[in-house]
């Protein structure tokens, strides 16, 4: 069995194997689907050049076609789009922030858009860690916390779980983190 290290986990005692709890059974990826169980862990980035769209208070707050998809075991994609492609004045810093074992210490942004504010539905990595250095200057948006997000004119679906900042299409096969019965996964 091959075991795949990441960076502190020989400190943390931790190692990923790669095989999945026995009672956790992934979706067949049906035509064009990638299974997020096929998604690595420590986390990959992949450039994307699918049209990205973001609505709050009835606004188009962001149209690009520039991110990256962060790919992690169990998760949907996390698209990250430049912080410049947002309509000014549509991120604020907000308090708090949280820490990725891997992609390092986050700060919150809140949303506004149309009139309406989404306080910290957006992070980012101003300093990330090693590996993760292409997320700097980039924002991630929680999909839930807004009218609505699109990925290539498909309505996105938010992630399940308070915490989780996954955007699930069509594209991709669960379960998902986040979902009830997957907090030990």
């Amino acid at each position: 069995m091959q075991h795949i290290a990441f960076p502190g986990a020989k400190r943390r005692g931790w190692t990923h194997t790669g095989d999945m709890s026995p009672r956790i059974v992934p979706d067949v990826p049906g035509p064009g689907q990638e299974s997020v169980w096929d998604y690595p862990r420590p986390p990959r980035i992949e450039p994307s050049t699918e049209r990205i769209r973001i609505i709050l208070g009835g606004e188009l707050i962001l149209d690009t076609t520039d991110s990256l998809r962060v790919l992690e075991t169990s998760h949907p994609p996390v698209y990250y789009v430049p912080q410049e492609a947002f309509l000014p004045g549509a991120l604020e810093p907000a308090a708090g922030s949280s820490f990725c074992e891997f992609k390092g210490a986050a700060k919150y942004l809140t949303v506004r858009g149309g009139g309406k504010e989404a306080e910290s539905a957006a992070w980012s990595y101003p300093e990330p860690a090693s590996g993760f250095e292409a997320l700097a200057g980039r924002v991630a948006v929680y999909p839930g916390r807004m009218d609505y997000c699109e990925v290539d004119g498909e309505r996105v679906v938010a992630q399940p779980g308070r915490f989780y900042g996954g955007w699930i299409t069509s594209k991709v096969a669960g379960p998902f983190k986040g979902e009830p019965g997957s907090m030990g996964w």
